[in-house]
């Protein structure tokens, strides 16, 4: 991940203006490939936010009350964000990678790894921690860095 934070770094001192439309190509070649059920690290090791649209949507799929939903599975991170309590998901099936709540889960979900977002450059250091979950962001960017190649400062050694 350091040579990552590093691109990322010389990156956004030279961000080019199509930066977004190549990660959005990027993204979308990598996601004609990639079946995440083979995988599920995301839902395995870290929590998504749950944003208030999240909660109402979640919990009338499930027929609870919000602030049941928030007390069973939420709580409020560091940063003040809601996040589920455990790890793995509460919603993950390992049996399979399945979610249970699929088609109502997170906006943090269905956007994850974030890769083919707008304004990208904004988003540097959370796709860089991405890239140690998952192998999808971790080819992208990859790919990334030898579609737009930049020069690191390199120390050299005098003898």
């Amino acid at each position: 991940m350091p040579e990552t934070l590093k691109y990322f770094k010389m990156l956004k001192k030279r961000t080019p203006k199509n930066l977004d439309l190549v990660m959005k190509n990027l993204h979308e070649e990598e996601f004609k490939k990639t079946d995440c059920l083979s995988c599920g690290n995301c839902c395995k090791t870290t929590s998504p936010i749950f944003i208030e649209k999240d909660i109402q949507r979640i919990s009338k799929y499930l027929k609870i009350k919000e602030h049941v939903f928030i007390d069973k599975y939420l709580v409020r991170d560091q940063d003040d964000f809601m996040v589920l309590k455990t790890a793995p998901c509460s919603f993950f099936d390992e049996s399979d990678n399945s979610c249970f709540i699929y088609n109502v889960r997170p906006k943090a979900c269905s956007e994850y790894p974030h890769t083919d977002r707008k304004k990208f450059i904004q988003i540097t250091d959370l796709t860089a921690a991405n890239t140690e979950v998952c192998p999808a962001a971790f080819s992208i960017i990859e790919k990334l860095k030898k579609h737009i190649p930049l020069q690191y400062n390199k120390k050299v050694r005098r003898s």
